[in-house]
């Protein structure tokens, strides 16, 4: 059964999909463009009531919210590809710690950025000064934490490539790229290492070729 991912080349759905290329699961995309106010549509509604990207339907069975889509395909084949989820429970628990820390703590200050940022020009709005740089702050103090935990450790949970770190690579992308703020990783010694290492991945490669970023 090939699953179905709804969604637009921003950032969320290609969370989804950097999952499924690990765990060597087939796939399709299909285009929702939230610029065009697709994700609105009473259609897409009947499968996303709150209106927001990604969705999957693996058969019968559908799914959002993109963190719960990533821990629901680790699970289901943990057997399968790259182990996401850790080994062991202590190490499961430190995957969903550091898996919460990212939608809790480091993606409401860079999702704010790539709003003001990027979206905003496309959308004709204007952007907030002051919110970005509060953003770019409070950022800051996020990855001077990671800074401290990967000078400990590969990744964030430990010694593995797992779900935590994957969660990371959609909107560090814009960080470092197209949002011009690549000096936030850079002068951070173990957390620029760690971002050559999680982006050099294979399956992040594929992501960006067949679906480009188009902010």
């Amino acid at each position: 059964m090939v699953v179905k991912v709804y969604g637009a080349d921003y950032a969320c759905p290609k969370r989804v999909i950097v999952c499924l290329i690990e765990k060597e699961i087939e796939y399709e995309t299909v285009f929702v463009d939230g610029f065009k106010g697709e994700h609105k549509q009473p259609e897409y509604l009947k499968l996303q009531p709150f209106g927001l990207l990604p969705v999957i339907q693996d058969g019968d069975y559908t799914l959002y919210e993109s963190r719960a889509i990533l821990r629901y395909y680790a699970e289901k084949y943990k057997n399968q590809g790259t182990d996401l989820l850790g080994k062991t429970i202590e190490e499961r628990g430190l995957v969903e710690q550091w898996l919460e820390v990212e939608a809790q703590n480091f993606n409401p200050p860079i999702f704010s950025l790539v709003m003001n940022i990027l979206v905003s020009p496309i959308m004709g709005t204007p952007s907030d000064p002051k919110v970005i740089e509060e953003c770019e702050e409070k950022l800051g103090k996020v990855l001077d934490i990671y800074e401290d935990r990967l000078s400990k450790t590969k990744y964030l949970a430990g010694e593995f490539f797992s779900l935590a770190d994957l969660s990371h690579l959609p909107f560090t992308h814009y960080l470092v790229g197209s949002m011009g703020k690549a000096y936030m990783v850079r002068d951070r010694k173990h957390v620029s290492a760690w971002w050559d290492d999680i982006s050099s991945r294979p399956s992040w490669k594929k992501v960006v070729q067949i679906h480009p970023f188009p902010l």
